[in-house]
């Protein structure tokens, strides 16, 4: 059913709802619009409304995230829009929500946006991990997002973090499963986390957990890149370490925090898919 844009939640204070609920998509007639620009039924045009999500995530069943850029495409005759707001609420209601699979997770959005739009919306997911993340960005890193683990830890555990003194290593991890809110707003901050070290080799299934962990918890960019860094220097003792985030924008701003042991040191430069 379609509403009113008076009663649409944009400029209105939101609480960011991280529990599936698909009453929060708004649904907005197109007809009084077009009756404004004289049109009628017959339409001089044809065309559909392209919308790419590059803050789309949930839990499998074993609690860990699943993260995905999605493209959704509203057909040009469909009775109704989505009012734009709403729709980033929706979508951030699957974050916390589990599901079997991507499959699943496409099946729920063809239903509950199709229901919005009053037409068949078409839904593309592409797993970030599978996904050419680069456009001006270079850095040669091992992805540990496709590790098999179970998480129940959704605030920061720096217990979790463990390390193989008898086996010395120099590498370079990444994950793009790194999550927070903000602690004024409580809207969720996205990233990359790229973690460089030299010394013990740090157990890649806890650090996936430890980047988890930080899914619910709420603080600033640059306090959670210090509390990853001095976590990990803490539990794992490497001789070198450098923690860079790639945070997705806000407001036309990204904030991409590096810290390392090195004084000097230097991230590289550049942008991922997301930003």
């Amino acid at each position: 059913m379609a509403h009113s844009i008076d009663s649409s939640p944009l400029g209105q204070k939101s609480s960011y709802v991280s529990s599936y609920d698909a009453s929060l998509l708004f649904p907005i007639a197109r007809a009084e619009s077009r009756k404004a620009l004289g049109l009628s039924e017959q339409l001089p045009f044809y065309g559909h409304d392209i919308w790419t999500g590059y803050e789309l995530s949930w839990l499998n069943l074993k609690g860990k995230p699943e993260v995905a850029v999605a493209e959704f495409v509203i057909p040009f005759d469909s009775p109704c829009i989505i009012e734009s707001k709403s729709f980033k609420l929706y979508l951030n209601s699957l974050n916390q929500t589990k599901f079997s699979g991507f499959d699943e997770v496409k099946t729920l959005l063809l239903k509950d946006l199709s229901a919005a739009a009053g037409a068949d919306v078409s839904v593309s997911l592409h797993p970030l991990r599978d996904s050419n993340l680069l456009i001006d960005f270079t850095f040669n890193a091992t992805c540990i997002d496709g590790l098999d683990i179970e998480v129940d830890a959704y605030h920061p555990q720096p217990d979790i973090l463990t390390a193989d003194a008898s086996c010395s290593v120099k590498e370079t991890l990444c994950s793009h499963l790194l999550k927070s809110n903000c602690p004024v707003t409580g809207q969720p901050d996205w990233a990359s986390v790229i973690v460089e070290y030299e010394g013990a080799k740090i157990n890649h299934e806890n650090l996936l957990r430890y980047v988890v962990s930080f899914r619910e918890h709420q603080d600033f960019h640059e306090h959670c890149v210090e509390r990853i860094f001095t976590d990990i220097l803490a539990q794992c003792k490497p001789e070198f370490l450098s923690v860079y985030a790639r945070y997705t924008r806000r407001g036309g701003l990204d904030i991409n925090p590096f810290r390392s042991s090195e004084k000097g040191a230097k991230p590289a430069v550049g942008r991922l898919l997301r930003q």
